[in-house]
């Protein structure tokens, strides 16, 4: 039994309906990453997948429970989250917020301690941001900030991070830095990851396992290299392409048509 998974959900936002009896089901220890066009369901998936939206039919589990029924401190010490647009209080720096990540392993009889302070300062070096602990968070750059949050996530420790779009706003550098530590978190941590992506190679590159959606639907899941096609690339994105090794890591790599190559298609 896999640790996440949903089973024949229907999401919707209050009248609008962005999927209907969708199943997907996340592999232990993999890093799956969901990709598909813009308005598919992508980021709708992944709320529902960390318990921040309740489907209107169908359940998402965790562990084998409705992760509805389970206490939001629990959820929290299992399930982590990076959600695409987030907004730090007023007049917060940058290590006060990373330590809100150690929320979920307060309580009664546990506060603050070391461990927790290693925790923090680790979580802010593995994102480039120990030397802006100091610094306000509205003082950041996007990029920056973005980091700040990554660095919030890795802080809770968990055995299940999801992330939204978690190389929004960063350049090319800090995007491959940012999916390196991903995969870093895979394989030398044991973490099971999630992530939602609109870089198709960047996808193909540093997943283990890639679901692709369009209007709501699972159209393929699997090993990249068995899903990522020139037909499923048509199929879900609406565009020709060649599909090629890449040299660096002999995975996938998608080469779109040239333009007046697409200007020609029947």
């Amino acid at each position: 039994m896999n640790r996440l998974s949903a089973e024949n959900v229907t999401l919707a936002y209050e009248q609008r309906v962005i999927a209907r009896e969708l199943s997907v089901e996340i592999p232990d220890n993999s890093f799956t990453v969901i990709v598909g066009p813009n308005a598919c369901g992508k980021s709708t998936l992944l709320r529902a997948l960390s318990r921040m939206l309740r489907p209107s039919e169908g359940r998402v589990l965790l562990d084998g429970q409705v992760i509805h029924s389970l206490p939001a401190k629990k959820v929290a010490r299992t399930l982590g989250l990076l959600p695409q647009s987030s907004v730090a209080p007023d007049g917060i720096t940058v290590a006060d917020l990373v330590a809100r990540g150690r929320y979920p392993h307060q309580g009664l009889l546990r506060q603050w301690s070391p461990s927790d302070e290693r925790v923090v300062q680790e979580s802010m070096e593995r994102t480039g941001v120990a030397e802006l602990a100091d610094r306000y968070v509205d003082e950041l750059s996007g990029g920056q900030r973005q980091r700040v949050w990554i660095a919030m996530a890795l802080a809770q420790e968990t055995p299940l991070l999801l992330l939204d779009e978690p190389t929004t706003y960063l350049d090319i550098q800090h995007q491959l830095d940012v999916l390196d530590l991903c995969a870093e978190l895979h394989e030398e941590h044991g973490r099971t990851l999630v992530a939602v992506l609109h870089d198709l190679n960047h996808a193909a590159r540093y997943a283990t396992h890639l679901v692709a959606l369009r209007g709501g639907e699972v159209v393929a899941q699997g090993a990249p290299r068995d899903v990522v096609t020139a037909e499923l690339v048509e199929r879900v994105f609406g565009i020709r392409c060649q599909v090629i090794e890449d040299p660096e890591t002999g995975t996938p790599l998608v080469v779109p048509a040239a333009r007046k190559a697409r200007a020609t298609t029947p």
